[in-house]
């Protein structure tokens, strides 16, 4: 399973998961089975607030998952019409994230989790 997770540095597998899916600067793309990944800009981090397009952003990248700390409702909408499953984070690293969806203990994005804005410093109102 490729899973992907958005960050704000380049740091591979040590990256810190970010708090909001469409304003990450990157996407650390990592494949479950080896833990092999590849880093991609995001391509449309600059958007107006709630026109996110998340398969832009992961730039023609498949993604069977995304581990977010978290998201708006429009881009869950779109990443779960394309076949894409998001999970809710936990803080901590790519590394960490991805030891706990291996171990099938993420829980799944609603509706009802999403973001319901920014607040100061583009901080994720949930």
């Amino acid at each position: 399973m490729k899973i992907a997770f958005p960050t704000q540095k380049n740091l591979g597998l040590e990256s810190t998961v970010f708090g909001h899916f469409g304003s990450a600067a990157f996407f650390v793309l990592v494949e479950s089975t080896d833990s092999s990944f590849t880093i991609v800009e995001n391509k449309d981090k600059d958007h107006q607030h709630g026109h996110c397009q998340p398969l832009n952003a992961l730039d023609g990248n498949r993604a069977d998952a995304v581990v977010v700390g978290g998201i708006g409702g429009g881009a869950l909408r779109k990443l779960n019409a394309a076949g894409i499953t998001v999970y809710k984070a936990l803080q901590g690293s790519v590394s960490e994230n991805l030891e706990q969806i291996n171990q099938g203990t993420l829980t799944e994005y609603t509706s009802e989790m999403t973001c319901g804005g920014h607040g100061p410093g583009g901080v994720c109102i949930h």
